[in-house]
C-alpha cells in the first residue's frame, strides 16, 4: 500500500451516490449506489427522485465503503465532497453528510469540483498528471476542454459546451431510436454492426466562421436536430430504420468533433498529453479515434478505465488526497452547494 493521506470521498452531483476511499494514489474502494433504474422510465434524470434516493442510499453506501476497505471511519485524515457543478437538491444531501463527518469525526473538509475531480481520478490508475495536460472532459451535463497545470489550482477552462453536452445528445437520440437510458453504452453497443459512414451528420462548430469565434467550444444540439429529422422523414416515408448506421453514424459525428478540438487545442497550446475523462469517456469509438489521432500528432492518452470515467467517489477523494498532499487550504464548515461552481474555483 502506497503513502500518502487516507481520504473519504463523497459524490451525488447526480444520480449516483459515490463513496470512495483513497490512500496516496492508491484506490480502497469505490462504492456506487445508482438511481438510474429510477429515472429511466422518465428518460431523463429527475432531480427530486435523485435526491431522494441519495438520502437513502448515503449511510447504506458508506458503511459498505469502509468494511469493504478495511478502514474506520476514525482513520481518515480528510473528507471531500463534490460541492459543485450539479443538481442542487443532490448536492446538499453529499455536502451535509460530508459536513456531518467533518465536523462529528474532527477532520478537515474539501468541497471540491466535480471536473476537476474527473481530472484527477486518473491518477488512481496511471500515477501523477503531467503538467501540463489537456483535459477533455464529456459527460451528460458538460463537453470541456481544459488546460491543466496542478489540478489543485491551476484549471483553465479553453472551451465549453454552448447548448446540448455530448452525453446529453447520447441519451436523446437513443430514445428517438427506441434505447432504453442512459444511452450512452447502447448506442455504443448498436453502432457496433452499423455503418460510420451510412449517414453524414452535420458538426457542430467546425466551420470556418464558427472556429473564428468558437474555436474550442462544442454544440450537439443540432446534431440531435438533424438525427430527429432524418429519422422522421424514413418514418413519414414508410422506409425501415436502420437504428445501428443511425447510431454508428450519430456517435461518429460526435466523436470526430471532440477528438478533433482536443487535439487542435493540445497542438495550440503545446500540451504532449491529453487526459479525457466524464461519463463518455467510456465510449469505445471516442477512445479509440483519440487514441489513433493523436499518436499521428505525437501526443498521448490518457483515459481512466470505464468505472472511473462515470460519476464516483473515487475521484473526489483523489482529488482531496491531492488537496491534502499539497498541503491546500480546506474548505470551511459552512460550505455551500454551489450547482453552478465554476472550472476555475478546485475548491469552495
Amino acid at each position: 500500500m502506497s503513502d500518502g493521506p487516507l481520504v473519504l470521498g463523497i459524490e451525488t452531483s447526480c444520480d449516483e451516490t459515490g463513496i470512495g476511499i483513497v490512500r496516496g494514489h492508491t484506490l480502497l474502494v469505490d462504492e456506487v449506489a445508482s438511481s438510474v433504474e429510477e429515472h429511466a422510465r422518465f428518460g431523463g434524470v429527475v432531480p427530486e427522485v435523485a435526491s431522494r434516493a441519495h438520502l437513502e442510499a448515503m449511510v447504506p453506501t458508506l458503511e459498505r465503503a469502509c468494511e469493504k476497505a478495511g478502514v474506520r471511519l476514525s482513520d481518515v485524515d480528510a473528507v471531500a465532497v463534490t460541492s459543485g457543478p450539479g443538481l442542487a437538491g443532490a448536492l446538499l444531501v453529499g455536502v451535509a453528510a460530508a459536513k456531518a463527518l467533518a465536523l462529528g469525526l474532527g477532520k478537515p473538509l474539501y468541497g471540491v469540483n466535480h471536473l476537476a475531480a474527473h481530472v484527477a481520478v486518473d491518477q488512481l490508475e496511471h500515477g501523477p498528471l503531467p503538467e501540463p495536460c489537456l483535459a477533455m472532459l464529456v459527460s451528460g451535463g458538460h463537453s470541456s476542454l481544459l488546460r491543466v497545470e496542478d489540478v489543485t489550482t491551476g484549471v483553465e477552462p479553453l472551451g465549453a459546451t454552448i447548448d446540448d453536452a455530448a452525453g446529453e445528445a447520447f441519451d436523446k437520440v437513443a430514445r428517438l431510436l427506441g434505447l432504453p437510458f442512459p444511452g450512452g453504452p447502447h448506442i455504443d453497443r448498436a453502432a457496433r454492426s452499423g455503418n460510420s459512414v451510412a449517414i453524414d451528420f452535420p458538426r457542430g462548430l467546425t466551420a470556418r466562421r464558427d472556429l473564428e469565434r468558437h474555436r474550442f467550444d462544442f454544440s450537439f444540439s443540432g446534431l440531435k436536430t438533424a438525427v430527429a429529422r432524418w429519422v422522421e422523414a424514413r418514418e413519414r416515408a414508410g422506409e425501415t430504420v436502420d437504428v445501428s448506421d443511425v447510431a454508428a453514424s450519430f456517435q461518429e459525428a460526435v466523436c470526430d468533433v471532440l477528438t478533433r478540438k482536443a487535439i487542435d487545442a493540445a497542438v495550440t497550446q503545446g500540451i504532449d498529453d491529453i487526459l479525457i475523462g466524464g461519463g463518455v469517456a467510456a465510449n469505445s469509438r471516442l477512445r479509440a479515434m483519440a487514441e489513433e489521432r493523436a499518436a499521428a500528432k505525437g501526443i498521448r492518452v490518457r483515459v481512466p478505465r470505464p468505472g472511473l470515467c462515470t460519476d464516483n467517489g473515487a475521484m473526489v477523494a483523489a482529488l482531496g488526497a491531492e488537496l491534502v498532499a499539497r498541503g491546500r487550504t480546506p474548505s470551511a464548515l459552512d460550505l455551500p452547494a454551489d450547482s453552478s461552481q465554476p472550472i476555475t474555483t478546485v475548491v469552495a
